[in-house]
C-alpha cells in the first residue's frame, strides 16, 4: 500500500490527553495503536533527553510521521519498532541542537503546561550518566533497562544486528560502571534503578483519557 496522502500537519495531537482525530482515509486502527503506544514512546524519549517538554514534542513528531505512513507501516509486524526508531533519531537530533534556544523554548512550553514526567531522585543519577554515552549505546541502554526489551527486540527497533546490540550494551555497561563507581557487575546491577515507563508516567492519562 502507498502513502495515504493525509496532511498530518493539521492534525491536533493534544499532549495532555493524547487522542488523534483520524480522517476516514486512515485506518481506524491507528487511533487504538496510538493510544497504546504513546505513553511508552514519551517515556523512552524522556529517558534519552532528560527533558519533559522534548519528550512530548518529539514523540508527537514521530507519531505524526507514522500517521502519514500508516497505510504502509500498519502492515509491519511491529509498527511500534518503527515509531521508536523515528523517536530515537529525533532525540539524537534534538541533543545535537540543544542550546540556549532550546532552553528558552523549554521555559516557554513549561509555562504553558506542567508535564507529569519525573524520574525518582534515586534514578536520575543513573540516567544522567546514560545520556553521556554515545547515542546508540544510550538508546540500547534505554530500550533494555527502561522498556525491558530483549536484545532481538532492540535490534529490530534500531535496525542493527543482535550481535551489535550485545557488543554495544557490554561497552555501555563498562562505561557506566566506571562513571558510577561500580567495581564489579554485581555492584553495577545494584545501581541500575528498577524504574520503567509506568513509574515515570504514572500521572499521565492513558491515551484518550483524562
Amino acid at each position: 500500500m502507498g502513502d495515504t496522502g493525509v496532511d498530518c500537519a493539521s492534525t491536533d495531537i493534544d499532549p495532555a490527553a493524547p487522542a488523534v482525530e483520524v480522517p476516514a482515509a486512515v485506518p481506524v486502527s491507528f487511533s487504538g495503536w496510538y493510544r497504546a503506544e504513546y505513553r511508552r514512546v514519551v517515556g523512552l524519549v524522556f529517558a534519552l533527553t532528560g527533558s519533559r517538554w522534548a519528550a512530548e514534542e518529539l514523540a508527537q513528531d514521530a507519531f505524526i510521521e507514522a500517521h502519514k505512513r500508516w497505510a504502509t507501516i500498519s502492515d509491519y509486524d511491529d509498527p511500534g519498532a518503527w515509531v521508536r526508531k523515528v523517536a530515537v533519531n529525533k532525540a539524537r537530533s534534538w541533543g545535537r541542537r540543544k542550546g540556549a534556544e532550546a532552553r528558552a523554548y523549554a521555559r516557554h512550553r513549561l509555562r504553558e503546561r506542567e508535564l507529569p514526567l519525573e524520574l525518582p531522585e534515586s534514578a536520575e543519577g543513573f540516567w544522567a550518566a546514560v545520556r553521556t554515552l554515545p547515542h546508540r549505546q544510550a538508546a540500547i541502554v534505554a530500550l533494555f533497562y527502561f522498556e525491558d526489551r530483549s536484545v532481538d527486540d532492540i535490534a529490530a527497533v534500531l535496525g542493527i544486528h543482535p550481535g551489535t546490540v550485545k557488543t554495544q550494551l557490554h561497552r555501555a555497561r563498562a562505561t557506566l560502571a566506571g562513571r558510577l563507581g561500580a567495581d564489579d557487575r554485581a555492584e553495577f546491577a545494584a545501581q541500575v534503578p528498577a524504574v520503567g515507563v509506568e513509574v515515570v508516567l504514572k500521572d499521565m492519562p492513558e491515551g484518550g483519557g483524562r
